[in-house]
């Protein structure tokens, strides 16, 4: 009951659901523009390769490198910050990007669809390679245009890679730690469960509503892994 009261709780709830409603879907629709797009170009596998390289960075490391491009040194102060240097030299003054709120969730957000385009990006790519040529010429002849052959061909034979790929970024969205811890802590209304049971384990050394935190994210997470594991059973019994 502690926590339906409690509006740090509320608002990690909150954070979790924008968290999981924006990222998933952006990462996977990213990746899979990419992987479509690259496929066309001749330097295709060196774009690939750039956007795949973030993968090979931890959270942490991320989140550093992003600081900087947040980065807030004062109005009138040298900004080594990428973000307001840009905007200084467009003759706007700089931001402290990270304490606006609602947008410094957003801005957080970027840092894992980042992270989690290449991901989808590799998966949705093989996917792709598997699509039948034969199916895509034969819509070719038929005149369809390559928005339709997007849309109504590529999307619906991969769509079971595409649910994959959302569900496994989702998950990864649940845990997300390292990159509010490394970022803000959770001030400025950015807070999330993960770091939230984190402060009450280990800064408060309140188990009790550290663990409750805990089953909570737990629970989220397993409808999404029954549903999953009940999809890929099904689809194994149609075959």
């Amino acid at each position: 009951m502690w926590a339906f009261g409690d509006g740090n709780f509320q608002r990690s709830v909150f954070n979790n659901l924008m968290w999981l409603i924006i990222v998933p879907s952006l990462a996977t629709g990213f990746g899979l523009v990419i992987a479509v797009l690259a496929d066309r170009l001749w330097w295709g596998n060196i774009a690939k390769s750039l956007v795949f390289m973030p993968m090979a960075i931890s959270f942490v490391g991320a989140s550093v490198i992003w600081k900087f491009v947040y980065d807030y040194r004062g109005e009138g102060s040298n900004q080594i910050g990428i973000l307001n240097a840009i905007i200084t030299g467009l003759g706007f003054p700089p931001q402290a990007w990270i304490t606006l709120p609602v947008w410094n969730s957003l801005f957080l957000m970027v840092i894992l669809v980042w992270i989690q385009t290449g991901f989808a990006m590799v998966i949705l790519s093989a996917a792709l390679r598997g699509i039948p040529e034969e199916t895509l010429e034969a819509a070719r002849i038929d005149g369809a245009n390559d928005f339709r052959i997007f849309f109504d061909i590529m999307i619906p034979q991969i769509w079971g890679t595409i649910v994959v790929v959302w569900t496994t970024i989702t998950i990864v969205v649940l845990k997300v730690f390292d990159i509010i811890f490394a970022m803000t802590n959770g001030q400025w209304d950015t807070e999330v469960l993960a770091n939230l049971m984190f402060k009450w384990m280990f800064v408060n050394f309140d188990y009790g509503r550290g663990s409750a935190i805990a089953v909570v994210i737990m629970l989220a997470v397993l409808p999404i892994m029954i549903w999953n594991i009940r999809r890929a059973n099904a689809e194994q019994g149609t075959r």
